[in-house]
């Protein structure tokens, strides 16, 4: 099993900054991609920002401009950095990351793990 502990959301008035933070523990796990989703209250859970095991970034639409993904390849940490923050970016944020497990005798196990969630509300 690899966990995930986001931390760092929280009240922000609109044009305010948040960062989030996103640490993986666990046992002979390599990552591959790790990135950071949403869910706003009744709408699915929708992409924000991913940095590939290919040191790639791929943003949302809507947090191109304004959000800024960093990842910590060697601590297995992930931050995003959210900056001119809207009402409409209230939502729970959620760390991801997808990679494999090596186990004994040569055994790899994929693994696709979520972080507990971190609330962002932005008030206008």
């Amino acid at each position: 099993q690899v966990q995930l502990v986001e931390s760092g959301g929280g009240l922000v008035q609109a044009g305010g900054s948040l960062r989030l933070s996103c640490a993986a523990s666990g046992r002979n796990f390599i990552i591959n991609d790790m990135g950071w989703y949403r869910q706003a209250l009744g709408k699915e859970r929708e992409l924000v920002a991913v940095a590939t095991g290919a040191r790639k970034i791929n943003y949302a639409d809507f947090a191109k401009d304004r959000f800024t993904i960093a990842r910590d390849y060697a601590k297995n940490t992930n931050y995003l950095d959210l900056a001119n923050l809207k009402p409409e970016d209230t939502a729970a944020y959620y760390c991801n990351a997808q990679g494999a497990i090596y186990g004994q005798g040569g055994t790899v196990t994929p693994f696709n793990s979520w972080g507990q969630g971190t609330q962002v509300t932005v008030s206008s």
